[in-house]
């Protein structure tokens, strides 16, 4: 089912079987259904061991819990009663079709970008699905973010409306990329630092941000701890089936994979690789050199507890265990991912075409937070890599903050 892409009076249009012209309701309905795993609806808006779409899952924020809505077309829990200008009103504005603004957990300031050919789409696809009744939880927020009358504030502040608007002197391919990343994908929801009121940075675009006690990493042109050493097949593959020669996906990012960017075309894809990797590097930060007595330590630990999988080069097993040399999550200068995949292991990303069953074991439970520290400054240093000291205190803050969460839910 391939399809193409051309720029047409500064329009980027999809052809093919999925082009929008005199095109029917199934062919409709199926290209929504693609959309929706591009902007991996299902992630958030399905609870665990909940119906697909039918909501209620809490979403950590800085601010508090917020539970998804239901999408599915019940009529009265769900938005079976939305009009189409209705769900693009949500998509594109923020707002609800009853008038309540919706919080930016969902990613409307993302959304607004997507055409509206799209967005009836993806409504058209929602359509299909079996509705469920499924109320979700009131959201856990302080006074006075707790009243949706603050978002009108937020918005006047932070949200510019506007669909996207492609780029005449890039090609169709770039375009189609800056599309999906900037739109449907939201990738900047996550690898964009945010400011205190919960509002991507725009002058730190794509440079990495923390989320859910997870870092999300830097997408930019960065050697060490971006995407500058990655050419567009190492992304597409990554994308693809959560893994690549320099590195796995874990946490977030392996959900994201599972339910979204493994659902999505090669063409996509290698799109979404060209928009990547014309983003500019960033000005690295310096670092210290390490504490000697401190690697030592750490290497000590690594020999014992980690070199059986990721080898004492550091270079892991092929389509196995992932390198750590070169890592540029391992060498980023937030080491919160890092940390949490010590102290609390977790599956890397499995899809049907490219299946994983192994899964990293956690640390928490047998080593301190001065060695893990250690080791974590050992293999951040180790191999050619190259980034600062982990502090016991980082690591201390981080358990204390993942048992929190756990113990929120």
């Amino acid at each position: 089912m391939a399809a193409g892409t051309a720029l047409i009076g500064g329009w980027l249009v999809l052809s093919g079987p999925f082009a929008h012209a005199q095109i029917g309701d199934f062919a409709r309905q199926e290209r929504g259904r693609q959309l929706a795993a591009a902007g991996d609806c299902v992630a958030c808006h399905t609870a665990e061991d909940g119906k697909p779409f039918a909501g209620d899952r809490p979403i950590e924020t800085p601010f508090g819990i917020i539970y998804s809505a239901n999408i599915t077309p019940d009529p009265e829990t769900g938005i079976g009663a939305w009009t189409e200008e209705q769900f693009y009103r949500a998509m594109h504005e923020g707002i609800a079709a009853n008038g309540r603004r919706l919080y930016p957990a969902f990613p409307y300031p993302w959304f607004t970008k997507v055409s509206r050919a799209d967005v009836d789409d993806i409504r058209a696809y929602l359509r299909t699905l079996e509705p469920v009744r499924s109320k979700a939880r009131p959201n856990e927020f302080p006074w006075p973010l707790n009243h949706r009358i603050a978002m009108a504030g937020w918005n006047e502040l932070f949200f510019t409306p506007g669909e996207f608007q492609p780029d005449k002197q890039q090609s169709a391919e770039w375009n189609r990329g800056a599309y999906l990343v900037e739109g449907l994908g939201h990738c900047g929801a996550c690898h964009t630092p945010k400011n205190m009121f919960g509002s991507a940075k725009a002058d730190q675009k794509y440079q990495g941000g923390k989320i859910q006690n997870w870092f999300a990493p830097s997408l930019a042109g960065d050697q060490r701890a971006g995407l500058g050493s990655w050419d567009t097949e190492d992304i597409t593959r990554f994308l693809k089936t959560g893994r690549n020669d320099r590195t796995t996906a874990y946490g977030p990012m392996a959900e994201v994979i599972k339910d979204s960017t493994s659902k999505m075309s090669d063409e996509d894809l290698h799109a979404i690789a060209t928009y990547l990797k014309s983003l500019p590097a960033t000005a690295p930060e310096s670092t210290e050199v390490p504490d000697q007595n401190v690697v030592r330590a750490g290497q000590a630990i690594y020999a014992d507890q980690c070199s059986a999988c990721h080898q004492a080069g550091g270079v892991g097993v092929k389509g196995l265990f992932p390198s750590l040399k070169g890592d540029g999550i391992v060498q980023s200068d937030q080491p919160l991912s890092l940390l949490r995949i010590v102290l609390n292991g977790g599956h890397a990303a499995s899809i049907s075409a490219s299946p994983n069953a192994l899964a990293m074991p956690s640390f928490g439970w047998k080593l301190s937070d001065g060695q893990i520290a250690s080791v974590a400054t050992y293999v951040r240093n180790a191999w050619g890599n190259k980034a600062g000291a982990v502090t016991s205190d980082e690591v201390r803050d981080l358990r204390k903050s993942v048992e929190s969460a756990a113990s929120s839910y």
